[in-house]
C-alpha cells in the first residue's frame, strides 16, 4: 500500500502542473521530440526536460532517444491508477449526496403533511 501511495504522489505531483498537463495533453495525438513539447512555453529544452524528468518519474511518459533527439509518448496506465483512486472517493460522495437528497425529499413531505398554523390575534401578516 505504500508503495502503491507513492506512486500516486508522484503523479498527483506532476499532474499538479499546468505545463506539465499540456504536455501530456499534447502527448495524446502520439510520440513528440522534447524541443516540440518546448515550443509552445517559449521554454528552454532545459526546462522542458524538468519537466518531463517530472513526468517520467511518475511514470506517465516515457522517453527514446533516436540520435541526437528525445522522443516522447505517453503513458496513460498510470493514469488509469490515479483515476481508480479519484473513482473511490466519487462513489464516497455520490452515495453521501444520495442520502442528503433522501432526507431533504422526507423533510419536505414531513413540512407537506403539516397544517398551516393559523394567526393569533396581534398577529399581522406582512407583503
Amino acid at each position: 500500500m505504500v508503495e502503491h501511495d507513492a506512486q500516486l504522489d508522484l503523479i498527483f505531483h506532476a499532474l499538479a502542473d499546468t505545463t506539465r498537463r499540456h504536455m501530456l495533453d499534447s502527448l495524446k495525438n502520439g510520440e513528440r521530440s522534447i524541443s516540440a513539447l518546448a515550443e509552445p512555453f517559449s521554454m528552454s529544452l532545459a526546462g522542458a526536460s524538468k519537466h518531463l524528468r517530472v513526468l517520467e518519474q511518475a511514470g506517465l511518459v516515457r522517453r527514446r532517444k533516436e540520435g541526437r533527439i528525445n522522443y516522447c509518448r505517453l503513458d496513460a496506465m498510470r493514469l488509469a491508477e490515479a483515476r481508480s483512486w479519484i473513482s473511490h472517493y466519487e462513489r464516497f460522495w455520490n452515495a453521501r449526496l444520495d442520502e442528503l437528497q433522501a432526507l431533504l425529499e422526507a423533510e419536505d413531505k414531513v413540512a407537506a403533511k403539516k397544517p398551516a398554523k393559523p394567526m393569533e390575534n396581534g398577529d399581522e401578516k406582512h407583503d
